[in-house]
């Protein structure tokens, strides 16, 4: 009989665990086997990495043969998310590695106010957690989930949205702010270069504005306009590249009301492109989940975890407040209200309250998207509510 559980007191297959601690110069990698007091320890240094990569899968083997273990020993691989992210991952996992990112801020860390801190003392405490979460404490670390290329690669297409409008909104900003400096208070929105061209604007007293500060703007004119035009692009066939099932979540995302496509769109590629197994999941994947302090005599409400995407959790905040204005029949709207009513000029209270209605909001959708259950009190830009089952009370039991 097979125990369910196997650590280092059962007798089980022999498992290599390596940890790489990532940096822009070196890598460092620690490597254990369980049965040696301390980690032995290798730095490869190449500069392309391919070759880096080659020279650690290099530094693995070369172990695995001093230590007497097979080639085919499971060999498990964890390195901290980062700027790196998951090429690494796939690279290895192609050869037969096994695998791990972690969350860096889960790792623990001693609370001394000055601890020592050097790359080969985080690679050693990176392949001991590894160790430990390969025996079963899966509390010592948190592991991430990887997405598939192309899941990955579509996020591009919303992320760079919202860096093109912004980069947008900033070129109009400082044009604003330029003028300002010349006791110019003219609106900056519509076509200001070709204003700027016809000299239809001018200084506090009516004199032209200095050439210099006027080809500045003109380039930051220029600027936005390519933003602009980049956006639009973008925006024009966005959704046209996305799979099938994905533009159906889209299209089903904006039959709600209050949901239009640039909030559909974000939540399909950042959150739903992974299933989840429970409500528990979903909030706290977008960091909503509330996180306790009682120790002793202390109870303190620290808020939310603001763990996970914060995209998604900074868009989950404006839906909410959509969400009432678009949606007030709905039972999350009807109980913002009842918790808010009153307390007009509790403004504190009212943004404790919108991030439960957002948490409420995306498990919602979430049971939406999955099961077909359409948020209590909720109306469709439609009519069309076949296929869509009610059930009554499914927000208010979140």
């Amino acid at each position: 009989m097979q125990p369910t559980r196997i650590n280092h007191s059962m007798p089980g297959e022999d498992v290599l665990a390596v940890a790489l601690e990532l940096s822009n110069s070196t890598w460092k990698i620690a490597l254990h086997d369980g049965k040696r007091e301390k980690p032995a320890i290798q730095t490869v240094a190449a500069k392309v990495p391919a070759c880096r990569l080659d020279e650690a899968m290099q530094a693995i083997e070369k172990i695995k043969t001093k230590w007497g273990l097979g080639p085919a020993v499971r060999t498990v691989v964890l390195y901290e998310a980062g700027q790196d992210g998951f090429w690494i991952e796939r690279a290895l996992s192609k050869l037969g590695y096994e695998v791990v990112i972690c969350d860096p801020a889960s790792i623990p860390v001693e609370r001394h106010a000055r601890r020592a801190k050097t790359d080969r003392l985080d690679a050693i405490k990176l392949v001991l957690c590894l160790r430990a979460w390969l025996r079963g404490e899966h509390d010592r670390m948190h592991v991430i989930r990887v997405p598939g290329v192309e899941t990955e690669a579509q996020r591009h297409l919303v992320r760079d949205r919202g860096e093109l409008q912004k980069e947008a909104l900033q070129h109009r900003d400082r044009i604003r702010k330029l003028l300002r400096t010349v006791g110019c208070w003219q609106d900056v929105e519509g076509d200001i270069a070709k204003r700027l061209a016809k000299g239809g604007i001018s200084c506090y007293d009516g004199a032209a504005i200095p050439a210099q500060l006027n080809a500045r703007l003109i380039r930051e004119c220029q600027r936005m306009a390519l933003a602009q035009q980049q956006l639009a692009a973008l925006e024009k066939d966005l959704v046209r590249q996305l799979p099938e099932p994905a533009q159906k979540r889209i299209a089903d995302l904006q039959r709600l009301k209050a949901v239009g496509p640039v909030g559909a769109t974000r939540l399909v590629l950042e959150l739903f492109w992974r299933s989840f197994d429970n409500r528990r999941q979903v909030g706290a994947c977008v960091g909503l989940a509330p996180q306790p302090y009682d120790s002793g005599q202390s109870r303190v409400d620290q808020g939310i975890s603001k763990q996970g995407n914060r995209r998604v959790r900074s868009l989950l905040i404006e839906m909410a407040w959509l969400w009432l204005r678009y949606q007030p029949g709905s039972s999350m709207a009807q109980w913002y209200v009842q918790r808010t009513q009153g307390n007009s000029q509790n403004k504190r209270g009212k943004r404790i309250a919108i991030v439960a209605v957002a948490r409420r909001l995306v498990i919602a959708l979430w049971r939406y998207l999955t099961h077909g259950i359409l948020p209590e009190g909720a109306l469709l830009k439609n009519s069309k509510t076949t296929g869509l089952k009610r059930s009554a009370g499914e927000v208010a039991a979140v």
